[in-house]
């Protein structure tokens, strides 16, 4: 274990040094896999690699300096000190490659991916500004969304989050439900309004919606528009269309991070139209620049049963695909 020392006797240039909510602090540790901690005015630097400690140390240097001479800190002035000093910041957004623990400054809340898919997901989508990610229902491809969303927010890499879903009716027609149009528009959008719950207290996330920051919307509804320092995820995306795709992926702005999620077994689009998220991975998959995630029933991290309910319609289905296979081994 390699340790460092630095003395700050002024208790504001501490705050000021470590960002609100300590969000500086959390994020250079992460940048440079070190510990932290302050106390009687002497910050301590520690961790196992003696370069990162001093790469780390060099850094706090460096930000205090400027924090004199500006009197505050923003999270570029951390991204720009950090790659100075050799840490990977991926596509300028303050976002390292480490898929640890996701930093949502959440007091009550700590989100982490807790399998080996979800782990490569967050990893895309902090590397990419486009993510694509499939799998089925309880695998946390919405959860994860919002939570590096509300992360890159609170980072100040992005100025506003936008939350779309396609509505599709599943089994139910729309002009048939109750209530104006927004009443009818809610269930579609309420899973999104559930994941973005659990992570930001419901007065600001209030507040955040009624200053624009936090958009969620239909699909419909992003026609014409051209999205510039957002973080945007598109939740069910199987229910788009070729078209509805190629509208939404085209909405991406500067300094924008685009998610697509959907399950392709849970698809509600007329027989015979062809899903523009299977589409889209078709067409663009081989674009280096472009994530692309497919997670497992391994991955569910639901109720253990969500898990067992996922592998027997997947049986089911491959059985009813290959009705001699399924003979077989009934057979046997």
């Amino acid at each position: 274990m390699t340790e460092a020392t630095l003395s700050i006797t002024n208790p504001d240039e501490i705050l000021t040094l470590f960002g609100p909510r300590d969000q500086h602090l959390r994020k250079l540790r992460r940048l440079f896999d070190v510990r932290i901690t302050q106390r009687d005015g002497r910050i301590r630097i520690s961790g196992e690699g003696e370069e990162d400690v001093q790469r780390a140390t060099r850094t706090l240097e460096k930000l205090r300096h400027l924090s004199r001479q500006k009197g505050e800190l923003s999270p570029g002035d951390i991204d720009v000190a950090a790659s100075e000093e050799g840490a990977l910041i991926v596509g300028g957004n303050g976002l390292s490659q480490s898929a640890d623990e996701i930093d949502i400054q959440h007091a009550g809340r700590r989100i982490k991916p807790r399998t080996a898919g979800q782990d490569e997901y967050v990893k895309a989508i902090r590397s990419h500004d486009l993510t694509f990610a499939t799998g089925p229902a309880g695998c946390g491809k919405t959860y994860l969304a919002v939570a590096t969303a509300v992360e890159a927010l609170r980072a100040g890499s992005v100025r506003k989050i936008v939350l779309v879903r396609p509505a599709v009716e599943a089994g139910e027609s729309l002009g048939f439900l109750p209530g104006d149009l927004r009443a009818k528009l809610n269930p579609y959008l309420r899973p999104l309004m559930d994941a973005l719950g659990e992570m930001v207290d419901y007065d600001q996330a209030r507040n955040l919606m009624e200053q624009d920051v936090i958009e969620v919307i239909p699909l419909a509804y992003m026609r014409g528009r051209t999205l510039s320092d957002a973080f945007i995820i598109l939740d069910e995306a199987q229910n788009t269309t070729i078209a509805q795709m190629k509208m939404f992926l085209t909405r991406m702005g500067e300094r924008s991070k685009m998610v697509v999620s959907g399950d392709a077994t849970q698809q509600d689009l007329p027989r015979g139209v062809t899903s523009g998220l299977r589409d889209a991975i078709n067409r663009l998959g081989k674009i280096d620049a472009i994530g692309i995630v497919k997670l497992q029933a391994s991955d569910i991290v639901r109720h253990r049963l969500v898990q067992k309910i996922v592998e027997a319609y997947d049986d089911h289905g491959e059985r009813q695909q290959n009705p001699a296979h399924g003979d077989q081994n009934e057979r046997r």
